[in-house]
């Protein structure tokens, strides 16, 4: 028997085939009404969301093609009920970014005490400007400089999974705007 890779989800087909996917490798066309709301990246952003969802939050190998796309078509409708209002008075949402990876390289390897209390300064900074959406990148890149590895190992995976429930915890102790999205990737 053949191992699945780590990044893959076995995709079920409508034929009964199973197809493994990473996420990278997942595409999504978009209706004209939709589309014209919502840019490449960003539906790129939110098909990853909808599998490390399944794959990590759910811990799911398999997922129906189907149930793939009811997840993500729930997700951007949530999306886009809010740029539709929005589209009079705002025709961007306001997204505000942060590099992890820089700020990891600003502290040095092995700070991951200092990286914590220094990611929640930056959280609660940009929670301060109202956002819609607040956009952590370069996660992988983060960890790896706090952990000083070359390769990507189980406690890179720990640490990946404790900045985001830190994330997560932080935001719920702070005051976030009634619509605001986080994106950590």
């Amino acid at each position: 028997m053949i191992t699945l890779a780590s990044d893959c989800l076995l995709f079920e087909l409508a034929s009964g085939e199973s197809v493994p996917y990473s996420a990278d490798m997942v595409s999504v066309e978009l209706e004209d009404d939709t589309a014209e709301l919502f840019d490449e990246e960003f539906v790129r952003h939110a098909a990853n969301a909808v599998f490390h969802y399944f794959k990590h939050e759910l811990g799911r190998q398999t997922v129906s093609v189907g149930e793939f796309a009811e997840a993500l078509e729930k997700l951007l409708r949530g999306f886009a009920a809010t740029a539709r209002q929005s589209k009079g008075a705002d025709l961007r949402p306001r997204v505000l970014e942060s590099d992890l990876h820089l700020l990891a390289r600003e502290l040095g390897q092995g700070c991951e005490l200092l990286f914590f209390a220094r990611l929640r300064a930056e959280l609660q900074q940009h929670l301060q400007q109202s956002p819609r959406v607040l956009r952590f990148r370069g996660l992988r890149g983060c960890v790896k400089q706090l952990t000083g590895a070359r390769r990507w190992g189980l406690r890179c995976q720990e640490l990946e999974g404790e900045i985001v429930a830190y994330l997560r915890q932080c935001l719920s102790a702070a005051s976030a705007p009634d619509e605001f999205s986080l994106m950590v990737e």
